[in-house]
């Protein structure tokens, strides 16, 4: 289902304003070092985020009790809904598990629920945290190479997911939907296709979408579990969280899809032997607030970001390697840039005061490529195009 989203209002809910994160303690500004350098590395929002998730945090915060909670079972029908009403497609809300962590610790439990008998594979280049887990885990894993097109060709259309039977032994395969880092968002029936090789190989296929619901108008988010045959569902597991949707990233929860209530009953006998249980009182605070009341927020967001795309793609031009189809992330090859592949990220800094990703974080793929973030305010935003005229 593709969606459009209308212009951002007058009420643009403060994306045209600075807005400023001194003194909060923010790991992407601590990381951008030296006066003035505008932080664009790590996939955190520099806006503010939705006034229902304020709202429900400081009416918890009155209540000056904060001791254990008890899942709320309704929790589930709300995600349920919110796949209905956003991406047009039916969960069935017994799939739901609601956790307490972010999507990379779910990743970590479900690989000890599993106990894949062969490596983990995922495709390259991609988010850095996959072979974090699989190392933290003991793990072997193996990066498989997307398929990439020529510069001269669509950029819109830059990777497509690897084809054809997978490495055997495979234990479980892991991927990023939409595609982190270039905002790609994968075909279903190259979702379809990965999921049919990954049943072959009787691996997990795990779906990281995090950023699925922040699909730019124009652009429908193929959810991996409702997307592949139904036969297959049993051997598909979707991630989620309002996290990345919402700008409450620090604030750590996600959710999961899961159709085998096998693999349901193991996930959550794991999760208790790390000490956790599905709900938590912050996290379900969030949550509640986000998917129930946050939908005009995000589509104001979704507005605003789509219009800051297209001012730096038109600006970046060629050096673009995908054009974002989802998300807030822009992969560049620094070449294009005029930048030295090898030190690109540096001479961005240097030159333009720029902080952003180095593309090797994403493994051997991303070598001369760098990943910008452009969830910024307005402002910033016009600060960011004008230091680029010195490239």
């Amino acid at each position: 289902m593709s969606r459009t989203v209308p212009s951002a209002p007058s009420d643009d809910h403060g994306f045209g304003r600075p807005f400023d994160r001194a003194g909060t303690g923010s790991s992407k500004w601590a990381r951008a070092t030296g006066p003035g350098v505008i932080a664009m590395g790590l996939a955190d929002m520099d806006l503010p985020g939705p006034p229902a998730v304020a709202e429900a945090l400081e009416r918890r915060a009155r209540h000056r009790a904060y001791g254990y909670t008890v899942c709320d079972p309704a929790g589930r029908g709300l995600v349920a809904r919110w796949y209905r009403s956003r991406h047009g497609v039916e969960v069935d809300p017994d799939w739901v598990l609601l956790l307490p962590f972010g999507p990379r610790t779910a990743v970590r439990l479900l690989l000890e629920a599993v106990r894949p008998a062969g490596p983990v594979v995922f495709p390259t280049p991609e988010w850095g945290g996959f072979a974090q887990v699989c190392r933290a885990a003991g793990l072997p894993y193996q990066e498989l190479p997307l398929v990439e097109l020529p510069l001269a060709t669509d950029p819109g259309d830059g990777y497509h997911l690897p084809s054809g039977p997978l490495p055997r032994p495979t234990g479980a395969v892991l991927l990023s939907n939409p595609h982190n880092p270039s905002g790609r968002v994968w075909p279903a029936a190259e979702i379809s296709a990965l999921a049919e090789a990954a049943a072959e190989a009787s691996a997990l296929l795990v779906s990281d979408e995090v950023h699925g619901d922040l699909t730019h108008p124009g652009h429908a988010h193929p959810v991996a579990v409702t997307t592949v045959q139904k036969q297959l569902r049993h051997r598909v597991v979707t991630l989620n969280s309002v996290g990345k949707t919402f700008n409450a990233s620090g604030l750590p929860s996600s959710f999961a899809l899961v159709p085998d209530p096998g693999l349901r009953a193991r996930f959550l006998d794991t999760m208790a032997g790390f000490g956790f249980w599905e709900g938590g009182l912050i996290e379900q605070t969030v949550h509640q607030a986000a998917l129930g009341e946050g939908a005009p927020w995000l589509d104001a967001l979704l507005a605003h970001l789509s219009a800051a795309r297209a001012r730096l793609t038109d600006r970046l031009g060629p050096a673009v390697r995908s054009t974002p189809q989802a998300s807030y992330l822009l992969w560049l090859d620094a070449a294009a840039l005029g930048l030295p592949p090898a030190t690109a990220r540096r001479a961005l800094l240097e030159r333009c005061g720029l902080e952003a990703s180095d593309g090797t974080e994403f493994g051997p793929g991303g070598h001369g490529l760098l990943r910008l973030n452009y969830a910024l305010p307005r402002p910033t935003l016009e600060a960011v195009l004008e230091r680029l005229q010195r490239l």
